[in-house]
């Protein structure tokens, strides 16, 4: 199995480039069945999530548009709880369905966050497509629309999830090695 090192921990191919592709054009066959005809904006969230939005929305066939939010929450491996809005939306979402793009959801912090501060703006509705979730590790009850994977609460890296910035440019999703 192929192994990197990033930093002092040690990660291994857990789920492969070409899973991820499946996973996200299955996604997409269903948004673009379920929000058709509707005014919709996906916002994706940085730095995570950029990988995960730019294949998705290749694949999005709906009249849209497209922009980022940036927050952070974490520190090394862990979440810190705490959520800052770094940048925030300069498109009009008043009355359109906004997406919330996510390359993860684990304990819900982040994305309770982020779903509070949008409903400020009066949008029609709000959905959230994450390409990752953690069941065991989810503390909100947050409707997940669309999930991409379900995976064990490890330490994931790759395909734009970062360890202490090293490790989003990896095509492959890897898990840490416990020792």
């Amino acid at each position: 199995m192929s192994r990197k090192k990033v930093h002092d921990k040690e990660f291994e191919i857990y789920i492969p480039s070409a899973e991820i592709r499946k996973v996200i054009s299955e996604m997409a066959i269903k948004i673009n069945q379920d929000l058709a005809g509707k005014d919709v904006i996906f916002l994706g969230i940085l730095n995570g999530a950029f990988m995960f939005a730019s294949d998705l929305f290749r694949e999005i066939t709906l009249d849209c548009q497209i922009s980022f939010l940036k927050l952070a929450s974490y520190a090394g491996t862990s979440s810190t709880g705490n959520v800052k809005r770094l940048i925030g939306i300069n498109e009009d979402i008043f009355q359109k369905t906004v997406v919330i793009l996510e390359d993860i959801v684990d304990t819900g912090v982040t994305l309770d966050n982020i779903i509070k501060q949008l409903k400020g703006y009066e949008p029609a509705e709000i959905k959230v497509a994450t390409l990752l979730y953690k069941p065991d590790a989810y503390t909100k009850d947050l409707k997940l629309d669309y999930v991409g994977l379900e995976i064990p609460n490890d330490f994931v890296l790759g395909y734009g999830l970062d360890y202490e910035g090293l490790g989003r440019n990896l095509a492959d999703l890897y898990k840490v090695v416990e020792d």
